[in-house]
């Protein structure tokens, strides 16, 4: 499942398209698992701070709930109750969504884990208190802690609370204060993306800092929002020749260096190009700043719901810290 702080709704595929392979939970085989009709408090009520509130489909009399992402992916199916584990604890009744699978799904993909403060959100059923991640920066795997981790030192931001809704504002989002500028911290989205004003001032900047070592390819963009692209060579950029961006929180600070600005976008060959790991939230048609998880790897990140606060440490070996642990 996808660790997914931007999100409240946990969901698993339970139904295959006919073109697809990704790996589904098979409900009928568990004797724990229980449909939610329309009619339940669940449906009715606690949906209400989902995006999209769930609708009754009248037919099957079943509680249907459809969401969607800043990526532009899209998915709907069922709510259900149902048995989750993790080791030797587990916890019965989880609210869930039991979801169709689409023909663009990666196969390695069967279901998301959503972790922010909503109702719904797996943290908040399970009544948690804090959890802390280290995303590994390479294909090593990283570490989830449900609950207290003892290390490292960490620097706190405080959480920005707010209880208005508005077309940008997520109220139930892990939100930081950047520089005078709320932003949202998503280890479900891949890359950093800025409103255009703040990342008009980036790319001029970072363009300027880099012209000696990257030439621009202006006529390239990646996925519609990033378009600060470079053409590069057969070899690979000089990584150690480019700038340090660090983003500013309230109290706390991440720092982007060397590989963690540059994403080499696959599937080109010889025609190889490196795009900034910076995206414009205007291009991709949303009105907020999110980081990403490219720049969290390697960063220890403590989500502290008791205190209001998340905590960031720099330059860990994520690839290492289970073994710390």
């Amino acid at each position: 499942m996808v660790l997914d702080t931007g999100s409240e709704l946990s969901w698993l595929y339970c139904k295959q398209s006919s073109t697809s392979t990704t790996p589904i939970f098979d409900h009928a085989k568990s004797s724990s698992y229980i449909a939610i009709p329309c009619s339940s408090p669940v449906c009715t009520t606690q949906t209400q701070d989902l995006p999209a509130p769930a609708t009754c489909d009248k037919q099957a009399n079943l509680c249907h709930v459809a969401v969607s992402y800043v990526d532009g992916s899209s998915l709907d199916g069922n709510l259900a109750k149902e048995t989750f584990g993790i080791g030797s604890w587990t916890r019965p009744a989880m609210v869930f969504g039991c979801m169709d699978s689409s023909s663009s799904d990666a196969e390695t993909i069967t279901g998301l884990m959503g972790m922010n403060r909503g109702r719904l959100s797996f943290i908040n059923q399970i009544s948690l208190l804090k959890f802390s991640y280290c995303i590994s920066g390479s294909d090593s795997t990283g570490v989830l802690v449900l609950g207290e981790a003892s290390l490292p030192p960490l620097k706190y931001s405080p959480l920005v609370t707010k209880t208005d809704r508005l077309p940008y504002w997520d109220r139930f989002a892990y939100t930081v204060q950047f520089e005078g500028i709320q932003t949202i911290l998503d280890s479900g989205t891949q890359f950093t993306f800025l409103l255009d004003p703040v990342y008009s001032v980036l790319k001029t900047e970072f363009t300027e800092q880099t012209k000696s070592v990257l030439t621009v390819d202006p006529s390239y963009v990646f996925q519609t929002a990033m378009d600060l692209c470079f053409q590069v060579g057969s070899t690979k950029p000089d990584f150690s020749k480019l700038p340090t961006v660090s983003l500013m929180f309230r109290g706390a600070e991440l720092t982007v260096s060397g590989e963690k600005l540059l994403y080499q976008v696959p599937g080109l060959g010889s025609d190889q190009k490196y795009c900034f790991t910076f995206g414009n939230s205007d291009l991709a048609g949303f009105e907020v700043f999110i980081i990403g998880n490219v720049h969290q790897q390697n960063v220890w990140m403590e989500y502290d719901i008791a205190n209001a606060q998340v905590g960031f440490a720099n330059d860990v070996r994520c690839d290492q810290a289970s073994q710390l642990l």
